[in-house]
Formats: C-alpha cells, structure tokens, sequence
C-alpha cells in the first residue's frame, strides 16, 4: 500500500496572525462617598479608617458624612487622620460617583442620587418596593448587592461573614435570656460537672447553623440539628470535624425535640423568598416554661409560626411562656465586628476596580461578580426581581458582550 503524501495548495497563505490582547486600563482615580445609614438600627459602616487609609495612598477621595461611623465606635477624627474628607451635608456625599452603604437605598436616599451613579450597598429582595426598584432604574443607577458578591472560590465572603456573626451571637443571646433575671429557666447554657447540659435544637445547617453548633458544642450544650438538605448536614458533619445529632426535617421528631429543649435556633431560609414556616404554634405551646426561641430567619418572614419581629431596644417577646427573639439585623448589633468583615471585602474590591478602570471594566474581567449586580446603567439584570415586580429583565451578559 503506497502512502500518499498530504499536498498543500500554494494559495493558502501561512501566516502568524496578530494576537488580540484585552487593553487594560490604567489605575483611575476615585470619589468615594460614604454617607450617615438612616436605616433603623443600622450601626454598621462600609469601610473602617484602617480601609479608607490605602485607599487614600492608592490616590482615591473618600467622602465621609459627619459621624458616618459612629455606630460602629469609629469618630470623625479616627477618618480624617486615614485620609477622608468628613462633609457635614448629605447632598456632598450623594454627589460622588461611588456610594458604599450598608443599608439598601431607601426613599429618603432618592432625591440626592445622582444619574448614572454607582452603589454598592445590600439589596434586603425581601424588603424592596417596586416604586423604589423604578426609581432607581430612571436614574441610570449601576448597583452591585454586597451579599451577592463571589470571590474567586465561587464563594459570597460578606454573606459567610455575617452569617458567622449572626451563628456566633446566636448562643450569647441565648445564654443572656435563660437568665432568671431576663424571664429565663434560670439554666446555665451548656453544663458543669454533674448537671446534665443545656438541650439546645438548631433548625438550618448553613453558615448560620454551623456557627451556631460550634458556639454551643464549645459551651458544652448537647446540640441536635435539623435541615431539609441532607448534603447540608453532610457538610456541617464535615465542617465540625465531629459527630453530631442530625435529622432531616420530620415534623414528629421535631416536635419532640423542641418540647424538651431550652433553645431552638431558626436558620433555614430560601434564597430569594420566604423562610419556610416548619414549627407550628402548636410545637410551640408545647415548648417548656421558660425556653427561648431565637429566629434567625425573621428577615425572611422566620421559621416558626408564633415569630414577631423584633428590635434590639426590644428584642423580646413572650407567647406560650416562650421567650421570643426576633431582631433581623443580629450583625448590627456587633456593629464593631462585622463593618471590619465588610471592610476587609470591600476595600481590595475597589482597589482592583480603580486599577481596572472602573466597575464596567472590572465586571467586564472578572465573571464571578456579576451575580452581584442587580442594576448596569438603569438595566434590571436581577431575574427574581424582574419576576417579583413583572419588570423588565435584560441579561447582563448581553449588555456587557455588546459595550462598545
């Protein structure tokens, strides 16, 4: 068999083609503004001093309202010494191009916006108001939602760190109202030698239920945790590093675990819609004397049916001789802690983003964030929104394939 050798036609042309590079921009200058957060009981700040100062060696601006970090022990001096420009008037701050907030825009924010700004701020879905989505879409607003942020792992850092507050504080507060002198059993959280320990049931094994576990372990309480994902419990087994009671939500079990428990922690929530309701009025009542109940997924509607929200100036109530705990924003009430776990997240953000060139090059770059952006030059790119709303929906990945 004679082989053929392969011909090739002289018109063909071989030639090493020019390869196309992704330009980068050079670093680009910018005027942050970091307004005062009217939201109630909103005490946290995007960035700490520690944050505006490389900021400001990086040749940002940063603008901050007179007492902005206050809620969090931060004063004026401590910024205006990393490098801000503290401003006594609102209208300044709203005027700068990029608002970092820890609260989501509110009314009161609408008419000091300006067109075609650029917020990066929590989105709260459940809490929004379509007048408000509407408004902000007239302006030209770009906004990115904080909690919806991924780093490179495919992970949300500012979620997990709240989430790891609110788990943590969850057995402080516990401990503090099964004090006699706050209507409590008068029980110790956890245990000492020769008295059995404290029962605590956790509904939720994510973030929030895994730091929950850990607190209450490291107490000395025996903890029994319930979730309707198996992979859930798979990973929090994983994640502690030891064996723990766990269970698939099933009502019977449940009802007899909370009527002999003295907390139960609700944790479980859906994505972007109400927290499933899994512990009736009736579990409730059937609760002991004294228990506490601290629901987590309150922001969410809660997980159990007798939950009432709350605030940190009242953060109780009681039903069925049952201590109730339903203050939303737990975090808050940390403020210290989780504006540093912001902070850490957000400042190398804008960093990169200032290299970049600015926020459209940096989502242009860099795929993982564009699950934060909700909003790309007045665009509702969020799907659960436009489905909540009945707006229009574009796809960010088409506005950002067609800039020119």
């Amino acid at each position: 068999m004679s082989s053929v050798k392969p011909q090739i036609d002289s018109s063909i042309l071989y030639e090493t083609q020019e390869e196309v590079l992704d330009i980068k921009f050079k670093t680009k200058p910018m005027l942050i503004g970091i307004p005062k957060e009217v939201a109630f009981q909103e005490n946290r700040v995007g960035l700490i001093p520690e944050a505006v100062s490389v900021l400001v060696a990086n040749g940002h601006e940063v603008l901050m309202e007179h007492n902005a970090g206050e809620g969090s022990r931060y004063s004026d001096n401590d910024y205006a010494e990393a490098g801000a420009k503290i401003v006594f008037d609102k209208e300044s701050v709203f005027r700068c191009p990029i608002l970092v907030k820890t609260a989501p825009p509110v009314e009161a924010d609408l008419p000091y916006l300006q067109m075609n700004q650029t917020i990066i701020s929590p989105l709260h879905i459940t809490a929004l108001e379509k007048e408000l989505m509407e408004k902000l879409m007239a302006k030209k607003i770009t906004a990115l939602a904080i909690e919806n942020i991924k780093d490179e792992n495919q992970n949300y850092p500012i979620l997990r760190s709240m989430g790891e507050i609110a788990g943590s504080a969850v057995m402080l507060i516990a401990g503090q109202y099964l004090s006699s002198f706050n209507q409590g059993k008068g029980v110790l959280l956890g245990g000492i030698s020769g008295v059995p320990p404290t029962k605590v049931v956790i509904i939720g094994a994510d973030i929030i239920g895994e730091f929950a576990t850990r607190n209450a372990l490291a107490l000395g309480a025996s903890v029994k945790v319930f979730d309707n994902n198996v992979s859930r419990l798979q990973r929090l087994q994983n994640n502690l590093g030891q064996r723990v009671w766990t269970s698939v939500l099933e009502p019977k079990i449940l009802a007899k675990q909370l009527k002999t428990c003295e907390v139960a922690v609700g944790a479980l929530r859906n994505d972007h819609s109400r927290a499933p309701i899994v512990v009736t009025e009736e579990m409730v009542a059937a609760m002991r004397p004294g228990s506490i109940i601290i629901d987590v997924a309150i922001d969410r509607g809660g997980c159990f049916e007798t939950s009432e929200l709350t605030n940190h100036e009242n953060p109780i109530i009681i039903k069925h001789d049952v201590i109730h705990y339903g203050v939303p924003n737990i975090p808050s009430g940390f403020a210290r802690t989780a504006s540093q776990a912001i902070s850490n997240v957000l400042m190398p953000l804008l960093i990169q983003m200032g290299d970049l060139g600015g926020l459209e090059e940096m989502i242009w770059q860099h795929l993982h964030l564009r699950e934060g952006v909700y909003l790309y030059k007045g665009a509702l790119t969020d799907f659960y929104i436009s489905e909540k709303f009945s707006l229009k929906y574009t796809d960010l990945n088409l506005l950002i394939a067609s800039k020119s």
